[in-house]
């Protein structure tokens, strides 16, 4: 969904706190859609420096929950994913200060994991979806699972529950989890369907 489309989804569905509506104007845009591609030409952030960053994002936030690094402190910011205690040793990184990264996590550790950043961009836009084999793998070759989440919930809260977590701790499938998701994605396609500007 576009902003404008998300933000008519807010107002429209009553999701503002003591079901408040806004004043909402949306222009639309001439000749666009969804399935367009936009190049940023500056960085929304400055751990998401790319375009690969971009579309890598929603599939390693949620290792801002866990122990393991999207690499903040690097120069491949949120293009890998490690930890000093990641059990495969074939890849590594050593997170230091840097913009947008202070103290970032294992700062000046070496952290084992894996580097997607020759990952082709065209081929993740192309899945258009959320690529859980990097969460799997992590899980699966962190070698104290105990301390993988973060004490903090921040995983949970990411995820929208703490289904996933439980689904990772008793080591359920990428496939079982997915269909976990299908009819509260149906029911949200369902109810998106009311607020699209663009085909």
């Amino acid at each position: 969904m576009t902003i404008g489309e998300y933000a008519q989804m807010i107002n429209g569905e009553g999701w503002l706190k003591n079901g408040l509506k806004t004043d909402l104007q949306v222009i639309k845009m001439q000749n666009y859609r969804h399935s367009d591609l936009y190049h940023l030409a500056i960085k929304p952030s400055p751990n998401l420096p790319n375009d690969l960053s971009i579309a890598l994002y929603p599939s390693l936030a949620f290792f801002e929950g866990t122990v393991i690094s999207a690499g903040r402190g690097t120069a491949k910011q949120f293009q890998l994913y490690g930890a000093p205690l990641y059990s495969k040793k074939g890849f590594s990184f050593v997170p230091e200060p840097r913009e947008g990264a202070k103290y970032p996590k294992h700062e000046g550790k070496v952290c084992y994991g894996v580097d997607l950043s020759n990952i082709s961009l065209q081929k993740v836009r192309k899945a258009k979806k959320l690529e859980l084999g990097y969460l799997l793998n992590a899980y699966k070759n962190y070698t104290d699972k105990g301390s993988f989440f973060l004490k903090n919930g921040f995983f949970d809260r990411l995820a929208g529950s703490d289904a996933l977590r439980k689904q990772l701790v008793s080591g359920s499938s990428e496939k079982v989890i997915r269909a976990s998701w299908q009819a509260d994605l149906d029911s949200f396609k369902r109810v998106r369907e009311k607020y699209l500007l663009y085909p």
